[in-house]
């Protein structure tokens, strides 16, 4: 984990060699409660205020364009062209792009971003992981798809788990009924679980090696540098903007 207090601040990881960041919630032109720097268009920001943000992010990391999607807690893959640069398609949760100068947005209040990278093919990709995510195994689909329409090794693949909701917070009084048994091993202490574990041993699953697999390890509940939708709903009413992991090819890759 590298804190990088370029404006807007973001961490990024050792082993990623692609522009990308996660970025925290300060450094934008939002008002409260989407202050500051929310990427959110559906959560009730004025839209320019979004697209100022966004602009931002994208110089930060020296990218031509952002693409994002419309995420819905499902398991469709969207595998960027030259005509998604212009809108925002509705029910994809991850992104994959082979495109220089592109690059994929997570947007996220507690959910993971997890970003991935290949080198050789060049092409990155991040997927939206909530524990809806977790179920679906979008990892794992985000990973054979690398894998067979693209080309990648996943023993090549290099992985960052962004910060999100972590095991003091990822409470889950259901979990019976909504995660699988094996997930079960996974419970740090009564209804609560470590879903940046489940997140690793999914990459693991799916053919990564463990060293090059980071989490950043910050949880966006306890942590008020992120936007949290738990904490904003213990507060209030649950509105609270949207936190961003982007990762792209540079331009001239």
């Amino acid at each position: 984990m590298h804190p990088n207090q370029s404006s807007p601040a973001h961490y990024t990881s050792h082993l990623l060699t692609a522009p990308h960041g996660m970025f925290t919630c300060a450094g934008g032109a939002s008002d409260a409660p989407f202050a500051s720097l929310n990427l959110g268009y559906h959560v009730g920001d004025a839209a320019e205020r979004v697209h100022h943000n966004r602009t931002c992010i994208q110089k930060t990391l020296g990218l031509d364009h952002l693409v994002s999607a419309h995420q819905v807690h499902g398991d469709r893959i969207l595998r960027v062209d030259q005509t998604h640069l212009d809108a925002e398609p509705e029910g994809y949760d991850a992104l994959i792009s082979p495109l220089p100068g592109i690059g994929v947005l997570i947007q996220q209040a507690d959910c993971q971003a997890v970003l991935l990278e290949a080198q050789d093919p060049k092409v990155v990709a991040a997927v939206h992981c909530g524990w809806r995510g977790s179920v679906l195994d979008l990892i794992g689909k985000t990973i054979h798809c690398l894998r067979v329409e693209y080309g990648a090794v996943p023993a090549n693949l290099r992985a960052a788990i962004s910060p999100s909701l972590g095991p003091c917070c990822a409470e889950f009084i259901h979990y019976q009924k909504e995660l699988p048994a094996w997930m079960h091993a996974f419970q740090v202490r009564p209804h609560h679980f470590d879903f940046w574990a489940i997140s690793r041993q999914q990459l693991l699953d799916a053919g990564l090696l463990a060293e090059h697999i980071d989490t950043i390890g910050l949880c966006t509940r306890c942590n008020p540098q992120f936007f949290s939708y738990r904490r904003a709903h213990a507060l209030d009413d649950g509105v609270t903007g949207r936190n961003g992991s982007v990762i792209g090819l540079p331009s001239d890759a």
